[in-house]
């Protein structure tokens, strides 16, 4: 495959998303310089092979990802920006609104400055994690300065479009509004509710399933990286946190009136409608998320199957669903508590789902219905 990014490329931050910028253009040919301030990080980048280590004799770059916590990283971009006069620097710090004021205060050339941010990620963190594929398929946000050069955009775009990622142009404060809500709200909800299981007794945790692994994902991210984060981004996150503390205080208040209540019927009117309001446009919301590769949310029919805890068990029920000629659109796997078995949960389209459960169950598996 052909790719349009002009290098050599470097890449200033060797954690898990320069190091995947790195191994992505690495494996196109693109000469990949590194940079980063632990000598122990750079030599990890560059044994994964995410790109050669920068040094004096290296030549210039045409082309700088500045790939550092979003409280540095203005002052790392404004000094690339000047040891590089040639070169245009992008930065893939989530925040971009906060990093564009710092560069404008110091006076930086913002000609030849492109602000970005790949919507990719892991719970992992580190060149240890990082892998070619990571932006694949994923929105990869370009912030125009407003005083950005046409070129210096489309070196950007050029980046985005040879890592697989899908690139949208936002202004700054659209973007730093988006992420609050789709993403740096979230990641706080996740360890808010992780929280409270510091405290849970053992006998109440052994009861976990899916749906709290579900919600508590986010809660092993970087605390350091995410301080930076939502330090950056506070007066977006903050906005929808009074909003979902709002929401809660109504919850709130019908939970008391049915807690006052000797039973449902003596639940004062109007309190079970606000929760069940609540839990819908929960549903409603996530309805609106996008899903299989970008498009409308669909809809689909669960197929659930009792898969044994034996090595090749997975792997061969997914090779029975390929030949049953159905098309898989999305797989969980949740384990039976102190049992040696686990559930698939197949998501495919309704139209499908009948033929699916007859030939598995054909092939002798057994369906949970």
């Amino acid at each position: 495959m052909s790719v349009a990014t002009v290098g050599p490329v470097r890449v200033v931050g060797t954690g898990l998303l320069g190091a995947s910028v790195g191994l992505a253009l690495a494996q196109h040919g693109v000469d990949v310089q590194l940079e980063d301030p632990s000598r122990t990080a750079l030599a990890l980048a560059r044994d994964v092979g995410a790109g050669t280590p920068a040094d004096a004799s290296s030549p210039a770059p045409a082309l700088v990802v500045v790939a550092a916590p979003p409280d540095v990283t203005a002052d790392v971009v404004a000094a690339s920006l000047a040891a590089h006069p040639q070169a245009v620097v992008t930065d893939v710090a989530s925040v971009k609104g906060y990093v564009l004021a710092e560069l404008r205060a110091a006076g930086a050339d913002l000609t030849r400055y492109v602000g970005s941010h790949p919507m990719a990620g892991r719970e992992r963190s580190g060149p240890s994690a990082a892998v070619p594929g990571l932006f694949v398929g994923r929105p990869w946000v370009i912030t125009d300065s407003g005083e950005s050069g046409e070129d210096a955009v489309l070196a950007v775009r050029h980046l985005a479009v040879d890592v697989g990622a899908v690139p949208v142009v936002m202004d700054t404060d659209e973007h730093d509004a988006a992420v609050a809500v789709v993403s740096h709200v979230p990641q706080l909800a996740s360890s808010l509710v992780a929280a409270r299981l510091r405290a849970a007794d053992d006998d109440a945790l052994a009861l976990a399933g899916q749906g709290l692994r579900d919600v508590t994902r986010l809660a092993a991210s970087d605390p350091a990286l995410w301080t930076s984060i939502l330090a950056a981004n506070a007066a977006a996150v903050r906005d929808v946190l009074v909003a979902l503390r709002e929401d809660l205080d109504v919850v709130l208040g019908a939970l008391d009136l049915a807690a006052a209540a000797t039973g449902p019927e003596d639940v004062e009117l109007g309190a079970l409608a606000t929760i069940a309001r609540a839990i819908a446009d929960g549903g409603a919301g996530a309805a609106r998320i996008p899903g299989k590769h970008g498009g409308a949310h669909k809809r689909y029919t669960v197929v659930t199957v009792l898969v044994p805890d034996r090595p090749g068990e997975l792997a061969r029920l997914l090779g029975d669903v390929g030949a049953a000629g159905v098309n898989l659109e999305d797989l969980q796997l949740e384990h039976a508590a102190g049992r040696p078995v686990g559930m698939a949960s197949i998501s495919v389209l309704p139209g499908r789902a009948e033929h699916l459960e007859t030939e598995l169950t054909a092939r002798g598996w057994r369906l949970v219905s």
